[in-house]
């Protein structure tokens, strides 16, 4: 299951963040960790990011496939393909490596209780009801305005 997870979080630190620094990797990693510790969502990191409505594949119904722009994490649901590209070697490499010290907690968490983020050129709805934490590269960052009831 560790390696499930290990690549599962480096999926979405490389395709959330491929164009950022490490910190913006580290940041939209730990986004990860603190859905998975926290009561409103799964807890596990695979489920987490893929968190969001399926429907049966039209060409293996076995198959359930993410509905375009209804999940968490817009890379998830895009209707592109998830294959790395082998000019981005150096960047994937560099997402296994912070995902493996964010999932093992060996990294200092930057983005404190952040369960949020969205690019800084969209103003999503739902940002007006959250707290603004900390801003990483082109990411804004937030938490809950008042703790829920139920939070680990």
């Amino acid at each position: 299951m560790i390696i499930e997870a290990l690549v599962c979080l480096a999926m979405n630190a490389y395709w959330e963040a491929r164009n950022q620094s490490a910190e913006g990797m580290i940041a939209v990693s730990q986004v990860v960790m603190n859905r998975v510790e926290s009561d409103h969502y799964p807890n596990d990191v695979c489920s987490v990011i893929k968190q969001g409505p399926h429907r049966a594949s039209w060409k293996d119904p076995s198959r359930m496939i993410p509905l375009e722009d209804r999940c968490q994490f817009s890379w998830y649901c895009d209707g592109k393909s998830d294959q790395i590209p082998k000019l981005d070697q150096d960047i994937w490499e560099k997402a296994l490596v912070i995902s493996e010290g964010v999932l093992k907690y060996k990294i200092d968490n930057i983005v404190g209780k952040s369960m949020w983020y969205h690019a800084d050129y969209v103003v999503p709805s739902w940002a007006s009801q959250k707290q603004m934490i900390i801003k990483i590269d082109d990411h804004i960052f937030y938490g809950w305005k008042h703790k829920p009831k139920g939070n680990k």
